[in-house]
């Protein structure tokens, strides 16, 4: 990916690792921008155990990094020239390393390629991680598109390899991954291409570092176990949870690996190894006569002279007084199993625990549909361990269901709104559209449920639009009632009449057309049927051929419900052509008009 460069920073006078990326990807677009995005989400981590980033920058054709200079060697250069390491000192590198990655993931960045070239060990000790966001920045150029898996085979995670996605615990497989070959000396897969390797972490369980070790104790089985598990959702939840699960294994294991080992006697405390000097040899505790140390042995004379019998007496009283004392110290060592406490009222918990001699911290807390807030959301250590007394119980406030507010819409336009109530964790529903004067057409006029409701993060928020004026289907009504009630309902009237064979007076065309949605104010022009033609030389005509028919009263109905009117129409004999106009359920409007003779049989008109 780049070229790495040891240079001076002539206006700081510093030196520094220069790293220029190779010209195919500062040719790409996409890669530089999120190459800089990247460069300074690093920039503003501030951890001891991360190669700090000072400049980002191009130059003509140029794309370069300038970070901080660790001399020293890589993780993979130890394992070369040492192989496999004690459990302690794997996991004396790996908690830094964890470290790191925590404070990444708490500012929200994820690694990507978590493996030991990309662990530092400087030469004073201290531990660094580099190359953060790189593999990031590599998914937005043009490889991804052509099915590259970015990352590296032998540390990737199931889900890097079957969808290309990673996030934090991403990371932690990775750590599994590298704490497994700390320990091992290889790492837990091969195979003859790297698709062989990937569809091992794919379909594979990493085995056991004991299985190729026997050395190695069960307690680095279980965090290898627990950080590679095939599913995310089985392993730590991010470094930092990993991180506290290898302090503890740290403070468990014995100081001294082999069969001399001692039991553990504190907490991590030790500093982190510098690895400039060769492996030392096994630390076992051994007792030897002096003279095979190098001692010059006595003469022969003088040797005579001595006297075993009170040697060998003086040595087991010795001897016998040691292990008295050693098993009287081990004996006020103390080991408590940790209480139930998730579920556990928050305070509660807390003075329970520390009752009971435990150190007690509480962290960020999170939400949780099923745990009440202010409850004890997770624990760790989990409830039953043996620890020390005086350990520390870390506790996980549950924060509850998390709920969010339906936001304030009303009056922004449709599209503002949809992202508004995306922006604030919720989903839109059905979009519905009624007439309304007051608020201008195309914009919201209210939610449901309303704003500042509390709701499930993703449920659905239905959105009441504003139609403006729906233009009512007034098609048949009389002359007079018509204008009246489109004046009524905020449209400029204007009447036009012609020669029809229609009923006199009666609408026969309406522009705009029924149902459409116009602003308030908008003309609207009605065509009737010519009113002076004389009305019952029209009427006789309808119903020439019928005059031996009789004639009924038509009943007035206006202001009835809608279906009180009708049954009363239908009982006298007549049909009834239903119009809705606000859909208001009670009869505004009648044509023929209360008291006109029709015969039975002849079609009645409402408008509600």
């Amino acid at each position: 990916m780049a070229t790495v460069y040891l240079a001076l920073d002539i206006r700081l006078e510093r030196t520094v690792a220069l790293k220029v990326m190779h010209r195919s990807l500062a040719d790409d677009p996409a890669f530089v921008r999120r190459f800089i995005g990247e460069a300074k989400s690093v920039a503003s981590l501030s951890h001891p155990n991360v190669v700090h980033v000072f400049d980002q920058g191009t130059d003509g054709d140029v794309v370069y990094l300038s970070m901080e200079y660790v001399p020293g060697r890589t993780l993979r250069d130890v394992l070369r020239d040492r192989g496999r390491l004690p459990a302690r000192e794997a996991l004396e590198i790996l908690i830094p390393v964890l470290a790191a990655l925590g404070a990444a993931h708490q500012a929200g960045m994820v690694h990507r390629d978590v493996k030991p070239e990309n662990v530092l060990l400087a030469e004073d000790g201290r531990i660094k991680v580099v190359d953060f966001g790189l593999a990031r920045a590599i998914e937005a150029t043009n490889q991804t598109r052509t099915g590259v898996m970015i990352g590296t085979i032998g540390y990737m995670s199931p889900e890097q390899v079957t969808t290309g996605g990673a996030d934090v615990r991403s990371d932690v497989y990775a750590c599994g991954i590298m704490l497994f070959e700390l320990v091992t000396g290889r790492q837990p897969y091969d195979g003859e291409t790297p698709m062989s390797v990937a569809y091992r972490h794919v379909h594979d369980t990493v085995p056991p570092p004991s299985s190729l070790v026997a050395e190695v104790p069960a307690l680095i089985d279980d965090l290898v176990a627990q950080a590679t598990a095939r599913e995310p959702h089985d392993r730590p939840a991010d470094a930092t949870a990993m991180l506290v699960r290898a302090v503890e294994a740290h403070r468990t294991l014995p100081r001294l690996s082999g069969p001399h080992a001692a039991r553990p006697s504190g907490a991590f405390a030790s500093p982190a190894p510098s690895f400039t000097s060769p492996p030392a040899a096994p630390a076992h505790t051994l007792i030897q006569p002096r003279e095979e140390i190098g001692e010059r042995r006595p003469s022969r004379a003088r040797r005579g002279r001595f006297k075993p019998v009170w040697f060998l007496t003086g040595l087991a009283v010795i001897m016998v007084a040691a292990v008295a004392a050693t098993g009287f110290l081990f004996s006020q060592k103390s080991y408590k199993t940790v209480p139930e406490l998730v579920g556990k009222n928050l305070a509660v918990a807390e003075r329970s625990a520390k009752a009971q001699g435990f150190k007690v911290i509480k962290v960020e807390g999170r939400h949780d549909e099923k745990v009440a807030e202010g409850s004890v959301l997770a624990m760790e250590p989990d409830a039953g361990t043996e620890v020390e007394a005086g350990a520390t119980i870390t506790l996980v406030p549950s924060l509850g269901p998390k709920r969010v507010l339906v936001p304030k819409t009303a009056g922004m336009s449709q599209d503002d709104a949809r992202a508004a109530i995306a922006e604030a964790g919720l989903t839109v529903g059905k979009m519905r559209r009624i007439k309304n004067l007051e608020v201008a057409r195309n914009h919201v006029i209210r939610t449901s449920p309303q704003v500042g409701e509390k709701l499930k993060e993703g449920a659905k928020v239905d959105i009441y639009v504003s139609a403006g004026l729906v233009m009512p289907d007034v098609a048949g009504m009389p002359k007079d009632e018509a204008a009246a009630f489109l004046t009524e309902q905020g449209f400029q009237v204007q009447v036009n009449e012609v020669d029809d064979d229609a009923e006199p007076c009666t609408v026969i065309a309406q522009t705009p057309k029924a149902k459409s949605e116009v602003d308030q104010g908008t003309p609207a022009m009605v065509t009737v049927a010519r009113c002076q033609t004389d009305f019952w030389h029209w009427f006789r005509g309808d119903q020439e051929g019928r005059d031996d028919q009789e004639f009924r009263v038509m009943p007035g109905v206006m202001g009835k419900g809608i279906n009180d009117a009708r049954n009363e129409l239908q009982a006298q004999g007549f049909r009834v052509r239903v119009h809705n106009l606000s859909n208001s359920g009670v009869v505004r409007f009648q044509r023929p008009g209360p008291n006109a003779e029709r015969p039975p049989g002849s079609e009645v008109h409402l408008w509600h």
